[in-house]
């Protein structure tokens, strides 16, 4: 959780310091003087707002405060996103992932409004784990991006820069399905064991 609040919180300072910006990113800045920086400040705060709001779940007053302002960030964030990821990517495939991973977290999203709105609290939850995890991605990115700073060669940055855009954020997101079809399965065992013990 430390590690979660370190990304978040430099995420946030370097929508107002970043002179040391590595060029990849610099230069996202200069085309995007605005957009960039209101992309840091609100995924770097999606960041701490989503388990906050995960864990306010037993106080529903707090939940549902924290949730619709979570909602509004994580929008602001994910239409940002886009025009990030293709303004001056690294490789056309990295592009195309940052992007995918924007759209798919603004789907879980409004799935998980859609849900909650129809009183379908269970599908709401496991709309907005699997948009939690999406969202994940921005940390195992930078958690691989250090790995490879240390064990990996120059010459493969590109390559293993274009994989790690897709592979930090679908790894967490086919994690957590995983985990919610089993959570459903051993449901649906339980009902099945207690009908027939009637």
């Amino acid at each position: 959780m430390l590690f979660v609040a370190d990304v978040a919180l430099k995420a946030m300072g370097e929508a107002f310091v970043n002179a040391d910006f590595p060029e990849a990113l610099a230069v996202k800045l200069e085309q995007l003087p605005i957009i960039f920086p209101v992309h840091m400040l609100a995924g770097g705060l999606a960041l701490l707002l989503l388990p906050a709001v995960i864990a306010a779940r037993r106080w529903p007053v707090w939940h549902r405060r924290l949730g619709r302002i979570a909602a509004v960030d994580v929008s602001i964030a994910g239409v940002t996103a886009i025009p990030v990821a293709w303004v001056s990517p690294v490789s056309p495939w990295s592009g195309a992932g940052f992007g995918a991973q924007a759209l798919v977290w603004m789907s879980f999203l409004a799935l998980g409004i859609w849900h909650i709105r129809h009183h379908r609290r269970a599908r709401h939850r496991a709309a907005m784990l699997l948009m939690t995890a999406t969202a994940s991605g921005a940390i195992f990115f930078r958690l691989y991006l250090a790995t490879w700073a240390i064990f990996g060669e120059q010459h493969d940055f590109v390559l293993f820069y274009s994989i790690d855009a897709w592979v930090a954020w679908l790894g967490p997101l086919a994690a957590m399905a995983w985990w919610l079809k089993r959570e459903r399965r051993g449901f649906a065992a339980a009902r099945q064991s207690a009908i027939s013990a009637r």
